[in-house]
C-alpha cells in the first residue's frame, strides 16, 4: 500500500467506520499460498517444486491475483512437461527476474565481484541468455537510477522511498528494503554518476554486434564491483571488450 492509497483508507475508516462494519482483507501467509499454488497446480496434473512455488509468492508480494495470473502462464509454459520448476519461475514471471537482479545489484554495490559475477552467471543461464543481454542492461540501469533518487533524496526508510519514487518508476514492494541499502553504500553521486556512465558504455557494446555479449555483462560487473577509489579521468580510458 502506498502512501496515497493508505491516506484514502484512513479517511474512509474515519468517516465510514462509525456508520458500518469494515472488514479488513491482509495479504495471505506465505505458507497458505504456497499450498494454494501447489493444490491448484495439481488440479492441472502438474506438478509444483516447493521452491518454485515459494519464490512465486514472495516475488509477487503474495498478492493472490497476480499469483493466480502467473500460474495460469506458467501452467502453459511447462505444457506436457507437467512440472514448475525454480528455473521456469525466474524465466518466466519478471518479479522474480528482478529479485535476482536486486541480488546483482547487492553483490555490485558490495564490491563482491565474485558473488557478483556468480549471480550474473545464473541470471543468463536462467534467460534467453545473450539474446537477453541489453534488457538486464536496461534493469541494471533502472536500478542504479533509482538508488541515485534514493541517495540525494536522502531516503532511510520504506515509507519515505515512495513519496521519493515517482509512479512508473517505483520498486517492487519485496525490494524497498534492499535497494534502500545498497543505495546507502555509495557515498556520494559521482559514484553512481560513474556506474551509469559504465552502463551506458556496455549499452553501446552490446549493440555493436560483439562476438561475446557474456563477457561485456562481466566485464561491466567486474568494473561496478570495483572498490570505490579516486575517481579521476583515467577510468574513462579503460575500454570494454568488443
Amino acid at each position: 500500500m502506498d502512501m496515497n492509497d493508505k491516506d484514502r483508507y484512513d479517511r474512509i475508516r474515519e468517516t465510514l467506520g462509525e456508520y458500518c462494519g469494515m472488514v479488513e482483507l491482509a495479504r495471505v501467509e506465505e505458507s497458505d499460498g504456497i499450498r494454494w499454488i501447489i493444490e491448484k497446480a495439481q488440479q492441472e496434473q502438474v506438478k509444483v517444486d516447493q521452491d518454485a512455488a515459494r519464490e512465486l509468492v514472495d516475488a509477487l508480494g503474495a498478492d493472490m491475483m497476480l499469483v493466480s495470473s502467473e500460474l495460469e502462464k506458467l501452467l502453459l509454459y511447462v505444457g506436457e512437461k507437467k512440472r514448475i520448476t525454480l528455473g521456469d519461475v525466474e524465466t518466466m514471471v519478471l518479479a522474480a527476474k528482478q529479485r535476482s537482479l536486486y541480488e546483482l545489484t547487492d553483490a555490485i554495490s558490495a564490491n563482491d565481484k565474485v558473488k557478483a559475477l556468480a549471480v550474473l552467471d545464473a541470471v543468463l543461464s536462467t534467460s534467453d541468455g545473450d539474446d537477453a543481454a541489453i534488457g538486464h542492461l536496461y534493469m541494471l540501469a533502472r536500478t542504479f537510477r533509482q538508488m541515485m533518487v534514493i541517495l540525494e533524496k536522502n531516503v532511510r526508510d520504506t515509507r519515505a522511498i515512495w513519496q521519493a519514487l515517482w509512479q512508473g518508476f517505483r520498486v517492487p514492494p519485496f525490494a524497498a528494503e534492499d535497494i534502500i541499502r545498497q543505495a546507502r553504500r555509495y557515498k556520494s553521486r559521482r559514484e553512481l554518476s560513474r556506474a551509469l556512465k559504465l552502463i551506458a558504455r556496455a549499452d553501446m557494446a552490446l549493440r555493436s554486434s560483439p562476438p561475446s555479449k557474456r563477457l561485456i555483462l562481466e566485464h561491466l560487473v567486474m568494473q561496478l564491483a570495483e572498490e570505490p577509489r579516486v575517481l579521476t579521468s583515467e577510468w574513462q580510458q579503460d575500454e570494454l571488450p568488443v
